[in-house]
């Protein structure tokens, strides 16, 4: 069995030549990733709050989610071209519906541990409804609500490479081209950055989550 180097698996000179091209496609997979988990939350988190609040409603939203989240992405996509044609739109709505089911159920199950007497003792001691919420009950929810956030953004950054068969996609233009090509110099730095930006961007949500409880590492 024949073993390649990394300068035969490597084309340096392709990669110094197009660095303008890595770098475009870098910016696009960043601003596919991050429109659309802004939007899933924009949209998940007064849901989440209406499922706390009735929760018999809490069942059917997670089913509703669940099917949008386990439907192909190639089918949505044929569903959303004839009506956005192969533009932005139609990648970033598909997106952000499979944020849906993470950042909803995350949200609520965060809201949800929030201990009860710390919620009563807060009501006691005159807490209207709102101000509990974001100065009692989300800090307390923000571990379990940045964890589905941490989650929906790294499943994000992998479905953005799938849109490049909608001429979208980012540094999954790259794989794509590699893998068309049979040439790996592509496929190989597309690949590398998506892992490097995911490891990235969890990491700099962690550090998020960290700075927004500090009682935690104090409690550490």
């Amino acid at each position: 069995m024949t073993r390649l180097s990394l300068a035969q698996v490597l084309d340096w000179s392709w990669m110094s030549s197009n660095l303008d091209t890595i770098w475009e496609q870098f910016q696009e997979h960043v601003i596919l990733t991050i429109l659309p988990v802004t939007f899933g939350f924009l949209i998940a988190f007064p849901l989440a709050l209406v499922a706390v609040r009735w929760p018999r409603l809490y069942s059917p939203l997670l089913g509703m989610t669940g099917v949008l989240f386990s439907i192909p992405t190639l089918a949505l996509f044929v569903v959303m071209i004839p009506f956005t044609g192969l533009s932005r739109a139609t990648a970033i709505i598909p997106l952000t519906l499979y944020t849906l089911l993470i950042l909803i159920r995350n949200t609520v199950e965060g809201l949800a541990s929030v201990p009860r007497d710390v919620s009563e003792s807060a009501e006691a001691m005159g807490y209207r409804r709102t101000r509990r919420l974001f100065k009692i009950e989300l800090p307390l929810a923000m571990p379990v609500i940045v964890a589905g956030l941490r989650i929906a953004t790294v499943n994000t950054i992998a479905y953005v490479a799938i849109t490049s068969l909608i001429g979208q996609g980012g540094l999954g233009q790259l794989m794509l081209d590699g893998f068309q090509r049979q040439f790996p110099t592509p496929l190989i730095v597309g690949l590398t950055l998506a892992v490097a930006f995911a490891v990235a961007a969890d990491l700099g949500l962690l550090s998020i989550e960290r700075a927004l409880t500090p009682w935690k590492r104090a409690r550490s």
